[in-house]
C-alpha cells in the first residue's frame, strides 16, 4: 500500500466517485477511511468515529462480524466462482435459497433470484413484473407506478420509477410508461395536509385516479419502499401499505416492495412488508444481505409469480448477471442470516431507534435550523434542516456543510443528502454510541447555528 502522503494526493483526482461531481472531488477531496472495527471507523488520519451512516445503510452487523469474515474466507479456499447459469449451480447459493425461503415465508414468499445488489434486484424486479404479464396473455401491462420521494437505483428501469428528480433529469429520456405518485410526506405535500392518516388517504385516493386514468389493463406493477430512506426517511401512516395492497390486488397490478433498505431488521422487525403486515408479490433485498462485505442481492418472488412461471413451459427467464449466485456471497449472507436471527437485531434496532429519534426530537427544540424529524420506526431517522422554520425555505449547502464536518470533528459520521441529515447505523448500536451521535449532532448544528 502506498503511504498517506500519495494518497492524499491522488485523493479524488483520478476517479468520479457517485452522487457528486467530479470538481467537487478535485475542490473537497473525500475522506480516505482506512480502518474499521465494530460500529467505527477510521481515516487516514487517526480519526475514529461512530459510522452514523452504517456503511451506506448496510452494515447492519458492524465492521467486526467475524462469523461472515470466516465464511468469506472458507467459500474462497473451496470455489471461488462458478456460473448458476443455466446447467450448473453451488451448495452455498442451494443452501442460501433454502434459508431465505423460509426467513421470508411469513412475507409469502416461496422463490429466490440472486443478483449483484439493490439496483440489480430493482432491475430484476420490474423485468420478471412485464413478463408475468405476457405469460398471462395480457401483453399490454407494461406500466409501472411508484412514489414521488422514492429511490429504486441507479439502472435505467430504476432511475425511472425512482421519484427524485436528481436522479432522472440528467439521464432523460429515461423508460417510458413511470408515473408517480404523491408521496405520504407530512412535512411537505401537494395537499398541505400534516395529519399522517388523512394525507395517506389522499394520496391513495390519487393513486386510485391515476390507475383510472391510466387504465388498469396497462399497469405491470406498483413498487414502493416500505419506509422512503434515500428520500429522507418518509415513514407512511399503517393504513397505507395494506390500502395499496388492496387496491394492487383489486387490479390486478403486482406489488414491489422495494426492501434493499428495510429488510433484514433495520425497521424494528424483519421486513418492511412484516412491519406493515403485508404480502407482496416481489420482494428486491440486498445491502444487508452480506452486511456489505460481498456486492450480492435476492429478488424474492412470493406464490402469484412462481404459479405463472413455473406453470408454463415457455416461462425462460430471459435475464441474469455474471455473479447471480456467486458462491462467496452466498457464503456471506448465510453467514450473516445466521448471524442476523442470533442477536435478534430488530429488537435492538427499535431501543436504538427510539433512542436517536428522542434525541433528535429533542434537538428540534433547540436549534432552528431543525424543521423536522423523521423516524421512530427502527434505525432509521432523518433531520431535515432549514433556514427559516415559517416558510421551510431548505438549509443551505454551507451551512448543511457544517453541521456535517462539525459532527465529524466531534465523533460521528453523519450522511447529508440535500436539506437531509440521515441516520442509519449498524443494528448492533450500542446505547453509548447512539450517545456519541447525538452528541455530536449537538456540536454540529451549535456550530451552523453560530455560523
Amino acid at each position: 500500500m502506498k503511504d498517506s502522503n500519495f494518497l492524499k494526493e491522488h485523493n479524488g483526482r483520478l476517479m468520479w466517485h457517485p452522487m457528486t461531481s467530479p470538481k467537487d472531488s478535485h475542490d473537497q477531496p473525500p475522506k480516505i477511511i482506512t480502518g474499521a472495527s465494530g460500529v467505527s471507523i477510521t481515516d487516514i488520519d487517526g480519526h475514529t468515529v461512530v459510522d452514523a451512516v452504517g456503511g451506506l445503510w448496510n452494515v447492519n452487523l458492524g465492521y467486526s462480524c467475524q462469523p461472515v469474515k470466516d465464511a468469506i474466507a472458507a467459500q474462497l479456499d473451496t470455489l471461488p466462482y462458478y456460473s448458476t447459469f443455466r446447467g450448473t449451480t453451488n451448495d452455498a447459493v442451494i443452501e442460501l435459497s433454502y434459508e431465505l425461503n423460509q426467513f421470508f415465508a411469513a412475507d409469502g414468499m416461496a422463490r429466490a433470484f440472486f443478483t449483484s445488489g439493490g439496483s440489480d434486484s430493482v432491475e430484476t424486479a420490474l423485468r420478471l413484473a412485464r413478463q408475468y404479464h405476457k405469460l398471462r396473455g395480457e401483453e399490454g401491462r407494461t406500466k409501472f407506478l411508484s412514489l414521488k420521494k422514492g429511490y429504486h437505483g441507479t439502472h435505467i428501469g430504476g432511475a425511472s420509477v425512482n421519484g427524485n428528480a436528481n436522479f432522472r433529469k440528467d439521464y432523460e429520456p429515461l423508460m417510458p410508461g413511470c408515473f408517480h405518485i404523491p408521496a405520504p410526506y407530512t412535512y411537505r405535500n401537494p395537499f398541505n395536509e400534516t395529519d399522517p392518516a388523512k394525507l395517506a388517504q389522499l394520496c391513495l385516493a390519487a393513486l386510485e385516479d391515476e390507475i383510472a386514468f391510466q387504465g388498469a389493463d396497462t399497469i405491470a406493477a406498483m413498487i414502493m419502499e416500505p419506509i422512503l430512506g434515500a428520500g429522507g426517511v418518509i415513514v407512511p401512516h399503517e393504513s397505507f401499505a395494506p390500502a395499496v395492497q388492496d387496491i394492487c390486488n383489486r387490479n390486478g397490478i403486482l406489488l414491489i416492495t422495494d426492501e434493499v433498505i428495510t429488510a433484514y431488521g433495520r425497521t424494528g422487525a424483519w421486513s418492511g412488508a412484516r412491519l406493515w403486515g403485508i404480502q407482496p408479490d416481489m420482494m428486491a433485498t440486498a445491502k444487508a444481505i452480506t452486511n456489505g462485505y460481498f456486492p450480492f442481492g435476492a429478488v424474492m418472488l412470493g406464490h402469484r409469480m412462481v404459479d405463472i412461471f413455473e406453470g408454463n413451459p415457455a416461462a425462460k427467464i430471459g435475464h441474469g448477471y455474471t455473479y447471480s449466485g456467486h458462491p462467496v456471497g452466498a457464503a456471506a449472507a448465510l453467514a450473516c442470516l445466521a448471524e442476523t436471527q442470533k442477536l435478534d437485531v430488530p429488537k435492538n434496532a427499535a431501543a436504538r431507534g427510539t433512542q436517536l429519534y428522542d434525541g433528535c426530537l429533542a434537538l428540534q427544540k433547540k436549534y432552528d435550523l431543525i424543521g423536522d424529524v423523521r423516524g421512530g420506526r427502527g434505525l432509521m431517522t432523518a433531520i431535515e434542516m432549514v433556514s427559516d422554520r415559517a416558510t421551510k425555505k431548505p438549509i443551505d449547502p454551507i451551512t448543511a456543510g457544517i453541521v456535517q464536518e462539525t459532527a465529524y470533528q466531534n465523533g460521528a459520521m453523519v450522511r447529508v443528502s440535500g436539506p437531509n441529515l440521515i441516520l442509519s447505523p449498524a443494528l448492533v448500536l450500542t446505547q453509548d454510541d447512539a450517545s456519541t451521535i447525538l452528541s455530536a449532532l449537538d456540536a454540529g448544528f451549535a456550530a451552523a447555528t453560530a455560523h
